[in-house]
Formats: C-alpha cells, structure tokens, sequence
C-alpha cells in the first residue's frame, strides 16, 4: 500500500497564528501567582475543530458565545474568523481584554467592507450566511451587506438590482475558504444581467492551493482521506472536491472515524487534511494506516513524518530562509516555509524603488529567500527582513572591496559623537572624526549629506560594523598626485608656485601638489636677513628647479636664478666716473661696503670717504645709510668696483666755485 500527502495539508497561516497567540496567553497565565490569574476565553470555537477546542478547555480556556457572558478584567481571544466591529466596542465598554487572532486574509476583507460602506456603496459577499467569517464581515459594513450562498440566490437578487449612477460600483468580496467555481459561477451570472462591479477575490490563497492540491491527487489515487472537523466549512469543501474526482472518498474526523479494513483493500491512498486540523491527528491517521506498510525508506509516510518533524522546528534569528509567497498585501508578505509558523515579510523590510508597491515586486507562488529577525513577533508570526539578507551581501562586498583595498561611495547621512555615519547600499558604517579628512575636522555637520568615496578599513558581520575612512582615499589621491608631479619634474625647469609659508631659514613654496625649500640664500642676488623683505604669503612666483630628492621628498627651488646675474650686465649698466646712490651694507676698518643694487656692491675705501683724514669709518659712516659715490674702477674678471665719495665731493667744490666765478 503506498499512501500520498496533497500538499498544502493541515493548519493554514491563519490557524496556526491563533493557536500560537492562545497557546502564549496560557503560558503567561500559567506563570501568573493564584490570585492574579485571570479568565480565559473564546466566543465560540477558537478554530472549527472539536479536538483542539478540548484541549484548550483542558488549559484553562473557556467557551462563551456571546460578549455579554465576560465581566471587566476577563480575556477574551478573537477567533481566527474575526468578529463584528461592534464586538469591539461592546468590550471596551465592559472593560474586557482582547486578544485577536483574526487572520490577516480575514482581517483584509473587513478593512474593504469597511470603506466601501462609508463610501456608500452596496456590498456583496459571497459564502455562507451561517459562517463566522461572513457575520463578522458583514459586521463591518453596517450588517447591510449582500450575502449570495449559491447561483439561485445569485439569479434572484440580479433580476431585482437597479444599477444607479451615484451609488458607485458594488464591491464583491468572498469568504476566504469558498470554491473559486462558486465564485466563477455567480460572477457570469451578474454578467449575463450586464451588472458592473468590482471584484475583489478574497478567497485565501492557501485554500485555493489546498483544493488545488486535492482535485489533483483525488485523481491519481484508488482512496482519498480528508481529515477535518465537520464544523470545518473548508474540510467539508475539500470531501466535495475528494468526491468529485475519486470514486473512494471519506471524511473522517480522526482515526476513530476511519475503518482501517476498507483502507487496506487499496493499493493507492491519498491523505489531505483542512486548514484546522492539527498535525498531530494527521500524524495519527498515517500513523494507524502504516502499520502494514512495509518499512521501506521511499514510503512516503516516512516523508510526511519527517516533514511534520521538520514544521515543529522554528527557524532561528540570524539564520536564512526560503520560502513560498501565499499571499500579498499592501503592507506585507506571507511566506510558507515549511514550519508550524508562516513568514511575514514586512514592506519596511523590502528595498523598494520610489513608487513600487509590494505586489510590484512579489507574486503568489515565488520563492522567496531571506533572513529571520524574529523566530516569535507576538502575533504568530516569523518576521522576516529582504533588507537584513542583503546587508549580509553587502557585508560580503564590504569585505572583499577592503581585501582589495578598492574605495567605495557612500552617504554621510548623520553626526555621532566622534564621527559621522555613513551609508552603503543597505549597511551603515562609523567614520572616525579623524577619518573624515587630511585636515583638522573640527565640526562633522559640514559632511552630512554630502557623498564621498571612503575605504573600508573595518568590517564585523557578526556584529554588524563597519568602520570607513575618507582621510585614507585623500591620502591615497595625494600621494598618486605627488608621484605624477615628481614624474614631471626635471632640474632645471621653470615652474610656477606659491608663497605658503616661512622659516628663518627661506620659504617653503607650493609647485603643484608638492612643496619646495626655497633658502633664503636663494632668493635675491643680494644678501636678507628674512625672506619677508622680499616675498609675503600668498605671492605667486616663477621658480627654477635647482635639485631633486625623490627618495626624501625634498626639493630645493631658486629665485634669484629666474633674473640675470647683475655681474652680467655691469658693462651695459655702469661705466667709469658714473656717480652712483646706493646703500651702505658693511662697514670694515679699511672701507665700507655700498649696495648699487641686490647682488652688486661697490667698496668705499677709507681714503676714499671724506676730503680730510679719517681714522674709523664708522665716524663718517653708518649701515643702512644712503650716499652718493662715483665709480672709479670697475673690475668684471674679479667682481670688484671702487667708489669714492670724496670724488663727489671735489665735484660739488668746484661747481660751488664755477658757480661763485659765474656770480662775479
């Protein structure tokens, strides 16, 4: 005998979810001390199974069936159906505590009656009036919604609807655990009488897969089981569906319900199961219908056991997960991931491109990989990040682009102490303050906002750090910059460059990129005693390249080099007898030096100064003083000129005296 599992059998998301949230309220209940216990109750069944509403009865849970039964202080637990908007408002008048464990598919439903009604619009659901879900849905739309069971009840309210011009479309939604068939049925109907209407299909996406799933294996197989609660609207769906397609179908509740000789009579099995049966009772019937299986490791009750062992086990934060989408809403994603719990993929959680929406991105049936936040978010759920999944690719890029030693682009988004945060793709790294630039940073607001190439200097994936560096790219474009300047640099080249600052000893000029010493004794052709007597910070200057140490970074500039040698141009500038100005720059005992201009000096001897007998020059003449001199000599090859002041004077003498013959 080979018995096969329908996929997509056993607990929905949906069901799943309200038996978490019950099973957590007993928990906490439990850790409560005597006196501070409080009741616990469902209106109604919790799910539409008899076996797990005993054994939540056994836990302390109890059953009531209206609001009114509950007192202040009680908690009440919203079954997965959902409730009536004013079962909302009657408990918060009573001063009850609720816990909703209404589905999220069913809770969807209501937000679109909801709106449709306060726009004033009529209403149309379609399922079955006596259901949960449609009372509590109808609830929402002011109890005046539509309800069509059937395709009579369909042709009877057609025939009498007056489409009017200012009423607006009428919405159709559907009970979540329906027959898409039923749906399609009555659809052509209102067609057939030109009704316009907007559909939104919301019969769950999971029900349809589980039907799905049924129709195809009923067909393969000698039996088909459905396992299910009869109160159960989708378990008894599913025994139609059986029927339809296999001519050996039964409905059982558990495995007191199934006749063990009447199996064994078939070779193949099919096993399916309703959104609100638990896995333990599925586990139970394959269990009892095995028992003359052979143990061969491809039975595939072994499969199914091992899967039932694999969907107790939740998945750990940190770890990643693939799963398939079952549905998508405005604000989320539900995944099935094989375990007890479904995965809800949170739009805050998803890079989304500006104007995309959820649906945009995700379609029902992908696969879908991402990374676990929480394994238990409180509401049933495993909260799921797309965003965290691709930090961790983005921590792998981070790691090799520092391997690398490649720069990468990144946003300085805020200011914290000691640095600024930086933003790449889905990862956020720490710039030091001393990080930020090759200068003094005093103040990081000047960055925010401002993207800038940085390397990665730092990665932790495990704790989620990354530590980055703008000053080390700076670093790097300079020194990239420096070494294309030293390549074009040769001795002897005439560059430009600029005054930056001074030293006692010269001036360091910036050439491009680079500085140079300019010494002091190579400024002026003349002699300083400070580079500021001839040049100030900021001047712009042409300056010859005298040598070059690219191992030690220094280079050695001239100025005087860019004007003539004055000794060069004696010959054109000065001649014999020519009566001079200039300056007296040294006093020695046997004369005094006298600048004609920077680089040129004349001698002054001291037989030379005055008309009489001087004994010290520095009686006659002092440092810094201007005077009148003729040349006397000039000699090129050993760069001596002689002056003589008491020439000028005799001069003086005998114009006073041609003057005074002039007069007589």
């Amino acid at each position: 005998m080979e018995i096969i599992t329908a996929d997509h059998a056993g607990f929905c998301f949906g069901v799943r979810r309200a038996i978490e949230l019950t099973e957590e309220q007993i928990r906490l209940n439990n850790e409560r001390p005597d006196d501070k216990k409080i009741s616990l109750y469902t209106c109604g069944q919790l799910i539409h199974n008899r076996a797990v509403t005993e054994r939540l009865r056994e836990n302390g849970v109890g059953e009531i069936q209206s609001i009114d039964q509950a007192g202040p202080g009680d908690t009440i637990i919203i079954r997965s159906h959902g409730e009536p908007e004013e079962f909302y408002k009657k408990a918060e008048a009573i001063g009850v505590n609720l816990v909703d464990t209404t589905c999220v598919f069913v809770g969807r439903i209501h937000q679109l009656v909801h709106q449709a009604a306060e726009e004033g619009r009529k209403v149309i659901i379609v399922g079955s009036r006596d259901h949960q879900e449609v009372i509590a849905t109808n609830g929402w739309c002011q109890w005046k919604g539509v309800i069509i069971q059937d395709v009579e009840e369909a042709e009877k309210w057609a025939e009498n609807f007056e489409q009017g011009q200012d009423d607006g479309l009428p919405l159709i939604v559907c009970q979540t655990t329906i027959r898409r068939e039923l749906l399609d049925d009555i659809l052509r109907v209102l067609d057939r009488y030109e009704i316009r209407y907007e559909l939104k299909n919301t019969i769950c996406n999971a029900t349809r897969e589980r039907q799905d799933a049924c129709a195809r294996l009923a067909a393969e197989v000698d039996m088909m089981v459905v396992i299910g609660d009869p109160n159960s609207s989708n378990s008894k769906k599913l025994y139609e569906i059986a029927k339809k397609y296999c001519k050996h179908a039964v409905f059982v509740r558990d495995i007191s319900d199934l006749e063990l000789k009447e199996v064994h009579k078939y070779n193949r099995i099919g096993i399916t199961a309703g959104a609100s049966t638990p896995a333990w009772i599925i586990k139970e019937v394959i269990s009892s219908m095995s028992q003359n299986v052979i143990t061969d490791e491809k039975n595939p009750m072994f499969d199914y056991m091992d899967q039932i062992e694999d969907s107790l086990r939740l998945p750990k934060p940190g770890e990643i997960v693939e799963g398939e989408v079952i549905d998508v809403l405005d604000n989320e994603v539900i995944i099935n991931m094989g375990c007890k719990k479904d995965g809800i993929l949170r739009k805050d959680e998803v890079t989304l491109e500006e104007g995309q929406k959820l649906s945009d991105v995700f379609k029902v049936g992908d696969t879908v990989e991402a990374k676990v936040m929480k394994s238990d978010e409180g509401d049933g759920g495993i909260s799921l990040s797309k965003k965290k999944l691709e930090m961790n690719e983005n921590y792998k890029e981070l790691k090799e682009f520092m391997e690398n030693k490649e720069s990468i682009n990144v946003e300085f988004i805020r200011a914290v102490n000691g640095g600024v945060i930086a933003q790449y793709k889905q990862v956020t790294g720490f710039v030091p303050m001393s990080q930020l630039s090759d200068r003094y940073v005093e103040k990081a607001d000047e960055f925010i906002g401002q993207r800038a190439d940085v390397k990665v200097i730092r990665v932790d994936d495990r704790r989620n750090r990354a530590v980055f560096s703008r000053k080390a790219v700076l670093v790097e474009e300079k020194r990239k910059q420096v070494e294309e300047i030293w390549a074009n640099l040769n001795v002897g080249d005439i560059v430009e460059g600029k005054v930056m600052r001074f030293t006692d000893y010269g001036a360091f000029v910036d050439i491009g990129g680079v500085d140079g010493l300019l010494h002091i004794s190579e400024i002026s052709w003349g002699k300083l005693k400070h580079p500021q007597e001839v040049l100030s910070i900021g001047d712009i200057i042409n300056v010859k390249i005298l040598a070059l140490n690219e191992e030690k970074g220094k280079i050695s500039l001239g100025l005087k080099q860019t004007q003539p040698e004055p000794w060069s141009l004696v010959g054109t500038k000065y001649v014999v007898g020519q009566v001079i100005e200039g300056k007296v720059v040294q006093i020695k005992e046997y004369g005094a030096f006298v600048e004609l201009e920077a680089g040129l000096d004349g001698l002054v001897h001291i037989s030379e100064i005055a008309n009489k007998r001087v004994d010290s020059v520095s009686d006659e003449l002092q440092v810094g003083q201007v005077i009148k001199a003729k040349i006397m000599d000039i000699d090129t090859d050993r760069h001596r000129i002689s002056l003589s002041i008491k020439a000028t004077l005799s001069d003086d003498e005998d114009d006073a005296e041609e003057e005074t013959a002039e007069e007589n």
